[in-house]
């Protein structure tokens, strides 16, 4: 084997040992995140801040509603202009996006509001991308 030939298959089983790590690892974080998930307070805090969410997101419902109407509008006729312009906050796992306009926050300083995936009015500070 030549020395270009064994540096490479160096190479590859160092690769290997890294991807095996990194596999490893996110095996190990993902078991840590669904045991404090599991964790009979964490479910408690987490539905009190959902409860709390839906309770303020009808508040603002008759206030808000135009705007989802407006973007229910635009994403039945597929209008992109519509919707460009619009508020990045999403929760992608729980079915939210907001239908404020960007900027919101500060130039209304209201929350994200939108509908969960049950078709409720929501309201919630933050933001997470599709995947987490």
């Amino acid at each position: 084997m030549s020395a270009s030939d064994q540096e490479a298959a160096e190479q590859r089983v160092r690769d290997a040992v890294r991807r095996d790590a990194r596999t490893r690892a996110f095996a190990e974080a993902e078991d840590v995140i669904s045991a404090v998930l599991a964790d009979p307070g964490v479910q408690e805090a987490r539905d009190r801040v959902e409860a709390a969410e839906v309770k303020l997101g009808r508040e603002l419902c008759a206030r808000l509603q135009p705007f989802q109407d407006r973007y229910d509008r635009a994403v039945t006729r597929g209008d992109a202009d519509g919707l460009a312009g619009l508020c990045g906050g999403k929760h992608g796992r729980w079915g939210r996006i907001c239908v404020l306009p960007d900027g919101h926050e500060t130039s209304m300083e209201e929350p994200h509001w939108g509908r969960n995936g049950e078709g409720r009015p929501i309201a919630w500070v933050g933001s997470a991308p599709d995947d987490w």
